[in-house]
This record gives C-alpha cells, structure tokens and sequence, in this order.
C-alpha cells in the first residue's frame, strides 16, 4: 500500500471518529431541544407528526423566579470577570516590569494554585465567607473567584512577549508605568483578554457546587443552582419542563457562541502562548 493511500486512510479515519465524537457530543442537546418543544407524552417517543408546543418552557418560567436568577447570574458573572481582569491584569503586569524580593517564589505560588481543583477548598472558603458575613451574597459567591491564576500566568507570558522598545518608546514620551500598561500592554493583549473572557464567563455561569453551598435563598441564587427545584422528587420528575428549563439556562450562552463563533475561534487562536 502506498504512503498517499495511507494517508488518506488515515484522513477518513480521523474524519469518522470526528463526526461520531461531534455526534455523541450533540445527541443530549438534541435530545433536550426534542423533548422540551413536545408534550411530556412524547419524552421518549420520537414521532415526526408529534405536535410542538412552548407550554413546558411557560411552566418552567412560572415554577421558579427565573428572571431573579438571570438577574443574580449576570450580576455574578459581570462581578467576577471584571475583578479578575483587573486585579490579575495589574499582578502580570508586575511580575513582567518589576523586579522585587522574592517574585520567582510568588510566581511558583501562582502556578502551584493551578493544579489545585477550586472544591478542595469549599470548606475553608464557607468558614471565611461566614467569618465576614458574606453568606448567601453574590459578593460572597464571587469573592474566592476574584483573583485567577490561570489568567494571571496567560497576561504574563503575553506581556513578555511585548516588544521592549515599544515600553522604550513610551517611557521616552514620558508616559508613566499605569499608562504604559493601559496603552501599550492591554491593547496588544486584547485577543487574550477574549479568550480568557470567554472561559470565565462560561465556567461561572454554569457553577453549581460553590453557589449550592453558599446560597440559601432566591435574592442570592444562579440559574444553576434554581435548577434543581425541577429535581425535586416531592413534585416527581418531568423530563419536558426539566429540559425546557435546562434550555432557559443554556440559552444565552448558546446564542452568544452562535452569533460570535468566529471571534471565539480566532481569539482562541491569537492567544497562544509564546
């Protein structure tokens, strides 16, 4: 066999294993999309005559405030991207332009907290949020989140790979170091600070586990952790409302990818790590 005839086996290989992985991976939204236009009757009877309906998104709406969670879940997500794009973006920039006392040792803490999985820390992050009385706050949800070491190490090594005589050049025209960073360090980081956007915003959009802990009641509480009130077993389980309302909760984060999926690619793509 040739090696042209290899290779395009192996092409159509790799071809096949893609589809049925992209296939296994849409079958649940497909099967949420079914099953949440349709009468509970049709959850697990797929009938291309069965009638459509919106009544299971109506009472999904109706059985939980969902417009104080959307509320809530904005709220929290706005509140941590933007603390993390400035505290993370003001410690890079100081682990690139600075030199101090014992910076490769901070710089070795921020790298140790990436192998270090946030539920670990539940417990500890519960007695400080109660020590100051931010339980059952979008503050207290927020607030271990605020500073991430994943986005500190991305800007660092994005800065580092800034040309200095643009920083020379800055510095000659006298600009001092808070306007070097703003107009010479964050605009050429722009594709990074996307990319890193887009990850907090889909990660803490969907947390559950901390928000469960610390939430108690509605005035604090995300879209995911509201779910589970379709879960309750006490009023039995109706895959169609369960859906509908899973869908409400996915919607915005689908349609923004829908609308924006070149500019998420690309900006995944600019942000490689040189």
């Amino acid at each position: 066999m040739s090696q042209a005839g290899s290779q395009s086996a192996a092409g159509i290989v790799d071809t096949v294993a893609a589809w049925l992985l992209a296939i296994l991976w849409i079958l649940p939204l497909l099967y949420a999309v079914w099953t949440a236009f349709h009468p509970s009757e049709y959850s697990a009877k797929f009938t291309l005559l069965a009638p459509l309906t919106l009544e299971n998104f109506e009472r999904a709406w109706q059985a939980a405030p969902f417009a104080r969670y959307f509320l809530n879940t904005t709220l929290l997500v706005t509140l941590i991207l933007c603390s993390q794009l400035v505290l993370c973006t003001l410690a890079a920039y100081a682990f690139v332009r600075y030199e101090f006392r014992g910076k490769n040792v901070l710089f070795a803490l921020v790298l140790v907290q990436l192998m270090i999985m946030p539920d670990i820390l539940l417990v500890e992050n519960y007695k400080t949020m109660s020590k100051l009385g931010l339980i059952d706050t979008l503050f207290g949800i927020g607030l271990p989140y605020f500073a991430s070491a994943f986005a500190i190490f991305l800007l660092r090594q994005t800065f580092k790979s800034i040309p200095k005589e643009l920083v020379e050049a800055a510095t000659m025209e006298g600009a001092s170091s808070m306007q070097i960073l703003w107009r010479v360090y964050v605009p050429l980081a722009k594709p990074v600070y996307v990319a890193f956007a887009l990850v907090s915003v889909s990660y803490h959009w969907n947390n559950f586990l901390w928000p469960l802990v610390v939430t108690n009641s509605v005035n604090s509480r995300p879209l995911t952790v509201g779910l589970q009130v379709f879960a309750s077993t006490d009023q039995g389980i109706d895959w169609s409302i369960i859906t509908a309302a899973t869908l409400l909760t996915a919607a915005p984060l689908l349609l923004a990818f829908l609308l924006f999926q070149r500019q998420f690619v690309q900006s995944f793509m600019r942000a490689g790590i040189k």
